[in-house]
Protein backbone atom coordinates (compact mmCIF):
# COMPACT_ATOMS: atom_id res chain seq x y z
CA UNK A 1 0.00 0.00 0.00
CA UNK A 2 1.17 3.95 -0.47
CA UNK A 3 3.06 5.44 2.08
CA UNK A 4 2.93 8.66 3.85
CA UNK A 5 0.30 11.85 3.82
CA UNK A 6 -2.76 10.62 1.35
CA UNK A 7 -1.94 7.10 0.11
CA UNK A 8 -3.99 4.13 0.06
CA UNK A 9 -2.92 3.41 3.64
CA UNK A 10 -3.39 6.71 5.00
CA UNK A 11 -6.85 7.22 3.50
CA UNK A 12 -7.79 3.19 4.72
CA UNK A 13 -6.88 4.27 8.05
CA UNK A 14 -8.70 7.39 8.14
CA UNK A 15 -12.00 5.71 7.42
CA UNK A 16 -11.78 2.64 9.95
CA UNK A 17 -11.06 5.04 12.58
CA UNK A 18 -13.34 8.33 11.85
CA UNK A 19 -16.52 6.45 12.78
CA UNK A 20 -14.98 5.32 15.82
CA UNK A 21 -13.76 8.64 17.29
CA UNK A 22 -16.77 10.53 15.95
CA UNK A 23 -18.27 8.20 19.03
CA UNK A 24 -16.11 9.25 21.50
CA UNK A 25 -17.11 12.95 20.86
CA UNK A 26 -13.29 13.33 19.05
CA UNK A 27 -12.04 14.11 15.68
CA UNK A 28 -9.67 12.99 13.33
CA UNK A 29 -7.37 15.75 12.58
CA UNK A 30 -4.44 13.64 10.38
CA UNK A 31 -2.96 10.17 9.90
CA UNK A 32 0.67 9.48 9.37
CA UNK A 33 2.17 6.15 8.14
CA UNK A 34 6.36 7.41 8.06
CA UNK A 35 9.54 5.46 7.75
CA UNK A 36 12.17 6.55 10.85
CA UNK A 37 15.67 4.34 9.89
CA UNK A 38 14.29 0.66 9.76
CA UNK A 39 10.87 1.47 11.90
CA UNK A 40 7.42 2.32 10.50
CA UNK A 41 4.84 4.65 12.53
CA UNK A 42 1.44 4.87 12.30
CA UNK A 43 0.26 8.19 13.89
CA UNK A 44 -3.42 9.18 14.81
CA UNK A 45 -3.96 12.34 14.97
CA UNK A 46 -6.73 13.78 17.11
CA UNK A 47 -8.75 16.67 18.43
CA UNK A 48 -11.61 17.58 20.04
CA UNK A 49 -13.48 20.81 21.65
CA UNK A 50 -12.60 20.27 25.38
CA UNK A 51 -8.65 19.56 25.46
CA UNK A 52 -7.00 16.63 25.38
CA UNK A 53 -4.85 14.54 27.87
CA UNK A 54 -3.52 11.35 28.47
CA UNK A 55 -7.00 9.51 29.15
CA UNK A 56 -8.35 10.66 26.23
CA UNK A 57 -5.62 9.58 23.91
CA UNK A 58 -5.56 6.16 25.49
CA UNK A 59 -9.48 5.89 25.25
CA UNK A 60 -8.94 7.06 21.42
CA UNK A 61 -5.89 3.91 21.06
CA UNK A 62 -8.25 1.32 23.12
CA UNK A 63 -11.03 2.32 20.55
CA UNK A 64 -9.17 2.52 17.59
CA UNK A 65 -6.58 -0.46 17.83
CA UNK A 66 -8.97 -3.41 17.55
CA UNK A 67 -10.45 -1.64 14.41
CA UNK A 68 -7.10 -1.88 12.72
CA UNK A 69 -6.20 -5.19 13.75
CA UNK A 70 -9.39 -6.45 11.89
CA UNK A 71 -9.18 -4.74 9.23
CA UNK A 72 -5.24 -5.47 9.06
CA UNK A 73 -4.93 -2.55 6.22
CA UNK A 74 -0.91 -2.56 7.28
CA UNK A 75 1.58 -5.47 5.34
CA UNK A 76 4.71 -4.56 7.64
CA UNK A 77 5.22 -4.55 11.66
CA UNK A 78 4.60 -0.63 12.35
CA UNK A 79 4.08 1.21 16.04
CA UNK A 80 0.89 2.58 16.25
CA UNK A 81 0.33 6.29 17.91
CA UNK A 82 -2.32 8.14 18.84
CA UNK A 83 -2.00 11.56 20.25
CA UNK A 84 -2.90 15.24 19.81
CA UNK A 85 -1.58 17.68 16.86
CA UNK A 86 -0.32 19.96 19.41
CA UNK A 87 -0.32 23.59 20.04
CA UNK A 88 1.65 24.57 17.00
CA UNK A 89 -0.35 22.19 14.89
CA UNK A 90 0.09 22.02 11.03
CA UNK A 91 -2.82 22.97 8.79
CA UNK A 92 -2.82 20.67 5.83
CA UNK A 93 -6.35 20.19 4.98
CA UNK A 94 -9.06 22.26 3.59
CA UNK A 95 -11.20 21.41 7.10
CA UNK A 96 -8.00 22.66 8.76
CA UNK A 97 -8.28 25.54 7.80
CA UNK A 98 -12.11 25.76 8.20
CA UNK A 99 -11.84 24.78 11.93
CA UNK A 100 -9.10 27.32 12.79
CA UNK A 101 -10.74 30.23 11.11
CA UNK A 102 -10.10 33.32 13.05
CA UNK A 103 -7.03 32.28 14.64
CA UNK A 104 -3.53 33.50 14.72
CA UNK A 105 -1.74 31.21 11.99
CA UNK A 106 1.72 31.39 10.67
CA UNK A 107 3.14 30.74 7.45
CA UNK A 108 7.11 29.51 6.19
CA UNK A 109 7.18 30.97 2.73
CA UNK A 110 9.93 28.78 0.81
CA UNK A 111 10.82 32.42 -0.75
CA UNK A 112 11.51 35.38 0.99
CA UNK A 113 9.22 38.25 0.31
CA UNK A 114 10.24 42.00 -1.05
CA UNK A 115 10.79 42.30 2.63
CA UNK A 116 13.84 39.42 3.42
CA UNK A 117 10.73 37.91 5.39
CA UNK A 118 10.43 34.08 5.11
CA UNK A 119 7.74 33.97 8.68
CA UNK A 120 4.14 35.74 8.34
CA UNK A 121 1.84 36.20 10.55
CA UNK A 122 -1.62 36.46 11.42
CA UNK A 123 -5.59 36.40 11.48
CA UNK A 124 -7.02 33.17 9.48
CA UNK A 125 -9.15 35.10 7.43
CA UNK A 126 -10.28 31.53 5.05
CA UNK A 127 -9.07 29.87 2.25
CA UNK A 128 -9.96 30.10 -1.04
CA UNK A 129 -9.09 26.60 -3.08
CA UNK A 130 -5.08 27.20 -2.82
CA UNK A 131 -5.45 30.81 -1.52
CA UNK A 132 -4.77 31.55 2.13
CA UNK A 133 -6.10 35.10 3.63
CA UNK A 134 -4.05 36.75 7.02
CA UNK A 135 -4.72 39.45 8.39
CA UNK A 136 -1.94 41.12 9.59
CA UNK A 137 -0.73 42.48 13.13
CA UNK A 138 -0.53 46.23 10.87
CA UNK A 139 -4.22 45.51 9.65
CA UNK A 140 -3.95 44.85 5.99
CA UNK A 141 -4.67 41.35 4.67
CA UNK A 142 -1.64 39.33 2.72
CA UNK A 143 -2.76 36.21 0.61
CA UNK A 144 -0.36 33.40 -0.01
CA UNK A 145 -0.98 30.56 -2.69
CA UNK A 146 -0.40 27.22 -0.56
CA UNK A 147 2.36 26.18 -2.78
CA UNK A 148 4.34 29.48 -1.73
CA UNK A 149 4.87 27.98 1.63
CA UNK A 150 6.73 24.96 3.19
CA UNK A 151 3.95 24.76 5.85
CA UNK A 152 0.87 26.78 7.37
CA UNK A 153 0.31 25.93 11.86
CA UNK A 154 -1.53 27.53 14.18
CA UNK A 155 0.11 29.61 16.85
CA UNK A 156 -0.99 29.08 19.93
CA UNK A 157 2.20 28.17 21.26
CA UNK A 158 3.72 31.35 21.05
CA UNK A 159 3.09 32.34 24.34
CA UNK A 160 5.33 29.68 25.94
CA UNK A 161 8.47 30.60 24.64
Amino acid sequence: MAKGKGGGTVGTVEALVMPVLEQLGMRLWDVRFEKEGPDWFLRIYIDRDEPLDLNACEEATRAINPVIDAADPIDQSYFMEVGSPGLGRKLTRDVHFEAMRGRRVAAHLIRATAAGEKDVAGILQGKDGARVTLLLDDGSETVIEEKEASYFKLCDDEDLF
